[in-house]
């Protein structure tokens, strides 16, 4: 049965939140404050924090820089995965990709099912590797966000999960999470 073995150690994962927002500031940004809440009350570390305009190339940038940095293990985005104009994200990101990850699409979209019901098809979230990098890539809106870490990404990033965990895949755990 999957679910969380508390006999194994935990691996605290350094995580990296990027907004995707023309309006968003500090005080205003909901969505990147409740992912820094909830990775570090799952005891994660925050490794950075940026917000960056709905642009391909602050976009990319951003990401490319922070995939460049051996202190960051993973990547999380908020934002620009809609159908509005200015929704770029995937656009963005999904060309820089080694490999994608189709599941979370599916699995995102099952959890998110269940609080906004056919909403869910708003979204273009997705997932995938960028070198060694993970980086999950979700809506905008603080609901989603809080079901994408809530429902999918706070079990799947914990070390002590089994049957797997994400975290055996980040470089510097494969020796410590089979």
């Amino acid at each position: 049965m999957p679910g969380i073995d508390e006999s194994l150690s935990f691996h605290p994962l350094r995580i990296a939140v990027l907004t995707v927002s023309d309006t968003r500031t500090e005080e205003t940004d909901s969505s990147g404050r409740t992912l820094v809440e909830r990775l570090t009350a799952a005891g994660h570390e925050l490794a950075g924090k940026r917000i960056v305009p709905d642009e391909v190339a602050a976009i990319r940038s951003q990401v490319q820089s922070w995939v460049a940095d051996p202190a960051i293990d993973l990547i999380l985005t908020t934002g620009g995965t809609g159908f509005a104009p200015r929704d770029v994200t995937p656009e963005a990101v999904k060309p820089l990709f080694r490999r994608e990850m189709d599941g979370f699409s599916v699995v995102f979209h099952q959890a998110s099912l269940g609080t906004v019901g056919v909403a869910t098809l708003q979204s273009r979230a997705f997932a995938g590797q960028i070198d060694d990098t993970f980086i999950f890539c979700l809506p905008g809106s603080t609901g989603a966000c809080r079901d994408a870490w809530d429902l999918v990404l706070g079990l799947e990033l914990d070390s002590r999960h089994r049957p797997c965990s994400l975290a055996g895949q980040i470089p510097r755990l494969r020796d410590r999470c089979a």
